[in-house]
């Protein structure tokens, strides 16, 4: 009767399994809809990897200074947006240009006093941060199924991780007891460096999921259903049967990413939610909580898990957002997001944002110079057609762009309305800047061609040359009592 019982249960665990390992996705288009705050998020920091890339070129001369030729020698590898020159002068409160000593024609760059102290401050932060930076470095060789990654992949999640440059020479050697560098040789592929795992921390293979259930759920045991954090962007709209089947692809069991699931079919909803959640624990150790979709991709392909990664950014837009701003595509972890900025923000996130700051600033500055100088010389040539008395007109298009309603009413006098608006105008006049100030001029230029071309020509247009003889009249009548 027990052998029965056994019997049965083990039937029931079986077909549950096979289920379990059935992929049961609707396959219906799920819309993308913008979240702007999250497309902020990422276009806030154009160029900004760029520019920390050549400031770390410069900053790693002797001289701390390069000539301008050598940095367009390296704009590949700096990926630089625009020429060399453009992308210096873009940026004034980071880079300084100046002639060369010796050859005037070859202009050499350096950084401000501004940049140098942030660059100051990030090797601080690089330092007090290591232990921390250690760890995530060591979680992500233990999420590996193999236990090690190929030098070239970390590489390309430096920025990511927030390694230091040099994390070669000033990170790994410190560690000998978590990693190890050493050569492979794969057959038919030359010899590559690989980072190697040494040590096993049972106490870091913990998912951030799994922590968070730790400190909310009393009884919590591993393989327990865990739901992920969902957030859609405003204005989405789901499909009832894509509802429902998320509702029940949340219900099945988490496996923690710390254990080996390349055992489970990818296509299925088990090994669906085993793949979310390597990605969930991935961005968690990700100082920005985003990274480039290509990059994840790379990954993935060096993993095995290609189809798998591209499945869970499709499938779940409620976990991930992809951003399609800044020429690429940005996966974004929503969890860690609160519009544009940062839930919990990692000490290295507050420096790149002091980074963008400085840039910002820059721009401004640059913009501010050409515009306060570029229409200077076009509202002198205006003013002297124009004569000075049209300084003390102004026209209704103004007066409504300033606020200022012609029929509002709030029991004064007229005489003191016109006061009070005359000296609107010429409050609103000293505040314009010169470019709001050449566009009046050419209003009021093109209204009195307009009342030239309308001059009476014979007796047929009679009646409107005196209506506009009268408008002329009223013109200059009106332009006498704010002369005198």
């Amino acid at each position: 009767m027990m052998q029965y019982v056994f019997r049965c249960l083990h039937c029931h665990q079986r077909q549950s399994y096979l289920y379990l390992q059935n992929a049961t996705f609707v396959e219906v288009k799920v819309k993308w809809v913008r979240d702007r705050g999250l497309d902020h998020a990422v276009e806030k920091e154009k160029n900004l990897r760029c520019l920390i890339a050549l400031k770390n070129f410069i900053f790693s001369e002797p001289s701390k200074s390069l000539p301008v030729s050598v940095v367009a020698e390296h704009k590949p590898q700096l990926a630089l947006p625009t020429r060399a020159i453009d992308f210096i002068r873009k940026y004034p409160t980071i880079f300084v240009e100046y002639p060369s000593p010796t050859d005037y024609r070859r202009p050499h760059v350096r950084l401000t006093p501004e940049a140098l102290a942030l660059h100051q401050d990030e090797q601080s932060i690089y330092e007090n941060c290591r232990f921390e930076t250690a760890d995530r470095l060591l979680k992500l060789l233990m999420l590996t199924p193999h236990k090690k990654l190929p030098l070239s992949v970390v590489d390309s999640l430096k920025w990511d991780l927030g390694l230091p440059d040099d994390y070669l020479l000033s990170l790994l050697p410190e560690f000998p007891d978590y990693f190890d560098v050493c050569p492979l040789q794969r057959q038919g592929s030359p010899e590559e460096l690989v980072l190697d795992l040494v040590w096993w921390n049972k106490d870091l293979a913990v998912s951030a999921m799994e922590r968070s259930a730790i400190s909310t759920i009393t009884d919590y045991k591993r393989g327990m259903p865990l739901a992920f954090p969902l957030q859609y962007s405003r204005g989405f709209e789901m499909d009832k049967k894509v509802k429902k089947w998320v509702d029940e692809w949340q219900k099945l069991p988490y496996i923690t990413p710390y254990e080996d699931g390349t055992h489970l079919n990818p296509k299925s909803d088990l090994g669906e939610k085993w793949s979310v959640g390597l990605l969930h624990e991935l961005f968690h150790l990700f100082v920005a909580k985003k990274a480039e979709r290509e990059t994840m991709f790379f990954l993935g392909e060096h993993w095995g898990l290609r189809s798998g990664f591209k499945r869970a950014f499709t499938h779940h837009p409620g976990i991930f957002y992809v951003s399609n701003k800044i020429r690429t595509h940005t996966v974004v972890l929503r969890e860690a997001y609160k519009r544009d900025l940062l839930v919990k923000k990692h000490p290295l996130m507050g420096l790149r944002y002091h980074y963008i700051h400085l840039m910002n600033k820059g721009r401004n500055t640059a913009k501010t110079a050409t515009r306060a100088s570029a229409p200077n010389s076009k509202r002198t040539r205006v003013d002297a057609l124009e004569g000075i008395e049209d300084n003390h007109m102004g026209s209704e298009e103004d007066d409504d762009e300033e606020g200022y309603s012609s029929g509002s009413f709030d029991g004064s006098s007229e005489e003191e309305d016109e006061e009070e608006e005359m000296g609107a105008r010429q409050s609103t006049r000293v505040s314009r800047g010169p470019r709001e100030e050449m566009r009046r001029h050419d209003d009021l230029r093109r209204q009195r061609v307009r009342v030239s071309k309308a001059a009476p020509i014979g007796n047929a247009n009679r009646g409107g040359g005196n209506r506009m003889q009268s408008f002329g009249k009223t013109q200059s009548r009106n332009s006498k009592v704010l002369t005198g």
